[in-house]
């Protein structure tokens, strides 16, 4: 399979590491300003991204670049019709007006706020301790993440869905608090707190906390290249299903419409 990357930071680059690993030819790197990248536009024009991925004969895309970017680069890419991978964050408010641009135009798009196999395993297992320990009033429960100091939005992408898989098995918490408590905390609200610090790749822990005990569950990157390597097969099982009929062009996909 050919792929163009779009964003071609340390991410891009390990993706593109990945790729090569499993047998696919990369044959575009779209950045702003990395200076190895074959292609270098201008921060901003959406175009030149569009037209870098058309004219490399890309069969798929896979999307990492930055959250002031992301949805200029998919609005220019998904007229294209060429499948797209998508791991960039912080456009969750936006996912309804991507969806319609899926369906106007045709084009299809997968996304996820993390592609490790790893992560995906660790929701679902969240879920289910929350189902579980919901039949207990007397735990409470919590989320807290981390991660390194350069990462641009808090919480990130994958305790948002930690947070939507929590509030899936336990009906009784039906709000997301980030900030800070300056008072006692409502039954209802369910804390997701966050860490920025060093070079931490990425830490979620689940906590359920009772008078005489506290379980904790937790998934502990070691590096990116469970995320690279899970957005490399998310793109392969992409194009696969779409082109067996499983799955239809025109729609917005996550993870689990794959695995």
């Amino acid at each position: 399979m050919k792929i163009a990357l779009v964003g071609y930071g340390k991410m891009g680059h390990m993706i593109e590491s990945c790729a090569k690993s499993l047998g696919h030819e990369v044959v575009a790197t779209i950045d702003v300003m990395a200076e190895d990248a074959s292609v270098i536009v201008k921060s901003g024009d959406v175009k030149a991204v569009a037209d870098a991925v058309k004219n490399s004969g890309a069969d798929g895309v896979i999307e990492f670049s930055h959250p002031s970017a992301v949805m200029g680069n998919l609005k220019a890419l998904i007229p294209l019709r060429i499948p797209v991978v998508v791991g960039t964050t912080g456009w969750g408010d936006k996912e309804e007006e991507i969806e319609d641009l899926c369906k106007s135009t045709g084009g299809t798009v997968m996304r996820s706020s993390n592609f490790s196999i790893g992560v995906n395993m660790f929701y679902k297992i969240v879920e289910e301790a929350a189902k579980i320990m919901a039949e207990y009033s007397e735990y409470d429960v919590a989320i807290w993440e981390a991660h390194h100091n350069q990462k641009v939005d808090s919480p990130s992408g994958t305790a948002l869905e930690v947070a939507r898989r929590v509030m899936s098995g336990n009906k009784t918490k039906t709000e997301m608090v980030f900030d800070a408590f300056h008072d006692r905390p409502k039954p209802e609200q369910l804390h997701v707190s966050s860490t920025r610090v060093g070079f931490v790749p990425g830490t979620h822990t689940v906590f359920f906390d009772s008078p005489a005990d506290e379980i904790e569950v937790t998934h502990r990157a070691r590096n990116r290249e469970g995320l690279a390597r899970g957005s490399v097969v998310a793109l392969e099982k992409l194009v696969e299903k779409l082109s067996s009929g499983s799955l239809k062009a025109g729609n917005l996909y996550g993870m689990s419409d794959l695995f």
